[in-house]
């Protein structure tokens, strides 16, 4: 499938920056947001309101790549006693309000008259069937959060846009400096691979998967 008009939330990170050039790469016209070059805060809620509504032409395919694993030193906790509510509601606010702000905003931006796709990079942690292991109670809780507001959204955006494929998706593990410290155990790819990982699943996706948990290779996740 090849869009025609995508909208990248958290462009200058290195999925969000691979993404874009990626699109642009195959003919895509990208529009990319970001805090660092557009003031673009996914917290704050008037700079969402100001800056979507400023869009005046609709997309095809919509990711919000943005998120973050430490914020404010704040690192994942290894059990119940490292729980700071600070750290916690810092989570929810990059993690799961922000995205929840953009999809706000979703209905006006995306294309009504072809297929399209929206996508929220989640993480295989926030899923509950598959925590095997425990610990990161701040992280997996946010990204679980925004599970359920991209799975509660796909239902909304179904009744108005029914070509629309609403997702979460896991990226794997990427070579980033948002999981530099984390990846010891773990394969990882390149922010290139798994942009082109993450279009492969969109480009494959269509409404009667709207509402769904993907990882990279395209395999449903269980929530």
């Amino acid at each position: 499938m090849k869009w025609k008009n995508a909208l990248i939330i958290g462009a200058s990170g290195g999925i969000g920056a691979a993404l874009s050039s990626a699109l642009r790469a195959s003919g895509t016209h990208v529009t990319g947001l970001s805090r660092s070059v557009d003031g673009f805060d996914i917290t704050d809620e008037t700079s969402v309101a100001r800056i979507l509504e400023d869009l005046e032409q609709t997309f095809d395919l919509i990711i919000v790549a943005s998120g973050a694993l430490e914020i404010k030193g704040a690192v994942p906790e290894k059990s119940l006693k490292h729980i700071s509510a600070q750290a916690m509601a810092d989570q929810f606010a990059v993690n799961a309000i922000g995205p929840a702000l953009v999809l706000r905003h979703a209905s006006r931006l995306i294309d009504r008259a072809q297929p399209a796709q929206l996508s929220v990079l989640s993480a295989r942690v926030g899923s509950i069937g598959d925590n095997h292991l425990g610990g990161w109670y701040a992280y997996r809780a946010a990204k679980a959060a925004v599970n359920q507001i991209v799975h509660t959204a796909a239902i909304e955006l179904a009744r108005t846009h029914k070509q629309l494929a609403c997702v979460a998706l896991h990226p794997g593990t990427v070579q980033t400096p948002f999981t530099e410290k984390y990846v010891a155990r773990h394969a990882t790819v390149p922010a290139s691979q798994a942009a082109e990982n993450l279009l492969s699943v969109l480009a494959s996706l269509d409404a009667t998967q709207t509402g769904k948990f993907f990882d990279w290779s395209g395999a449903e996740v269980s929530w």
